[in-house]
């Protein structure tokens, strides 16, 4: 019997060995990773509001005609530069992959004055744009998920204020500019930047190139408000503005993955 136990207990020695073996042999299993996130997918499609502001420059020729419509002196070149601020509102539609195509509306109320050259350099006035808002659409293409490049335009107008001509010395000559609306056409281009740390929000800066139709407009007398010299001026403007905004997508969500 003690030799059936000790033949047993060595039969278990060498299969505790064995096992021990065969362990240190085998190599341990890599440590587990976790697969890296998705990518995120942003969806560029839906409404937004903006706001934001930036800087104007607008130039003009001028030059006067008589009551028969007979241009009467050289052209002349002025303008004026200035602060703006803007309020946006639009939509935009993302389709096949990466390319955005969308309409909006915009105004702006500003502070883009100058002066104003008539008959020459004999009177001047301080001219100023008051205000102006523009509709359009835009087309562009994803550069990054995030990051939007684009094209826009459409038609815009433009507010100036009636000026008052002075003499060189800075006399009153008693006559003023009315006010007029200016009617024209933009082209634009710029990009707009989805924020990560702030989920719904982009920015966005634009360029914009505005040419407005030109007018004639009567050189008033200040008592009367008539035109009584028959004088009148012929002005073309062109303007170029560079604008910065803060974009939220109200029916946007986080990315999509």
């Amino acid at each position: 019997m003690k030799h059936v136990l000790l033949v047993a207990v060595g039969l278990l020695g060498l299969a505790a060995a064995s096992a021990s073996a065969a362990d240190l042999g085998t190599p341990a299993p890599p440590p587990y990773k976790a697969p890296p996130p998705p990518v995120p997918v942003y969806s560029w499609s839906g409404c937004y509001l903006a706001g934001g502001g930036g800087y104007g420059m607008w130039n003009q020729d001028v030059f006067t005609v008589d009551s028969s419509g007979v241009v009467d002196t050289a052209t002349t070149t002025a303008g004026g530069r200035g602060w703006f601020g803007t309020g946006q509102v639009g939509c935009d539609f993302q389709f096949a992959g990466d390319f955005v195509i969308g309409v909006f509306g915009d105004g702006d109320f500003a502070n883009i004055h100058g002066k104003a050259t008539v008959w020459e350099t004999m009177f001047y006035g301080d001219e100023k744009e008051t205000s102006s808002w523009s509709v359009g659409g835009r087309a562009g293409y994803l550069v990054f998920p995030q990051l939007l490049g684009f094209v826009s335009a459409g038609f815009t107008e433009a507010h100036f204020n009636a000026f008052e001509l002075f003499l060189p010395m800075g006399t009153s000559t008693g006559q003023h500019i009315p006010s007029h609306n200016y009617n024209g056409w933009f082209l634009g281009t710029g990009y707009e930047y989805a924020l990560k740390w702030l989920p719904g929000f982009f920015w966005k800066t634009e360029y914009r190139y505005s040419e407005y139709q030109s007018a004639t407009l009567p050189v008033l007398d200040d008592a009367t408000n008539s035109n009584l010299a028959g004088e009148s001026i012929n002005t073309k403007k062109f303007q170029q503005v560079i604008r910065s905004e803060l974009v939220w997508r109200f029916n946007w969500g986080a990315p999509a993955y």
